[in-house]
């Protein structure tokens, strides 16, 4: 069960943590969770659970800049071979009551951590990012290879 409490990057850092142990098996397969938030402040909107919460969630993000924090983690076995978090700014323009009904009515707000996804029609709602775009998508793919170089040598 994903928490939705607590300071952003330990919330992420945590539930990324028990995604990777949960399928965890041998000491020899390295196994990746990933736990990505959207906050402001110390306020987490996770996954809007129906269309009022999805309007109200992209109202507290109108015209403000959120973080969008990703923990990830590797654990080998027991071991907890690598932990991080990787942090991106992102900035909302005002959202008018027009927009926001377009945006809700695409559904794209379903089971996605703030209630937009970047990568789809998400976009129009942003007037610009500071940080890494892949982890606004969902996978902080610099932080995946800083964690585990040997990631890029596994197709070789």
């Amino acid at each position: 069960m994903e928490e939705e409490e607590g300071a952003p990057r330990a919330v992420a850092a945590e539930n990324a943590l028990r995604k990777a142990r949960a399928g965890a098996g041998t000491d020899e397969e390295v196994v990746l969770g990933v736990d990505t938030i959207v906050a402001t402040e110390l306020d987490i909107w996770g996954k809007p659970a129906h269309e009022e919460a999805a309007r109200e969630t992209l109202r507290r993000l109108s015209g403000r800049t959120h973080d969008v924090v990703s923990g990830l983690a590797l654990v080998e076995g027991e071991s907890v071979r690598h932990a991080t978090t990787a942090v991106t700014k992102v900035t909302f323009r005002r959202l008018d009551e027009d927009l926001l009904a377009w945006y809700v009515a695409t559904g794209e707000w379903r089971q996605r951590a703030g209630g937009y996804a970047i990568q789809g029609r998400g976009a129009a709602l942003v007037t610009g990012i500071a940080g890494d775009y892949l982890n606004v998508v969902g996978l902080p793919v610099a932080a995946l290879v800083d964690a585990w170089p040997q990631l890029l040598e596994l197709g070789r």
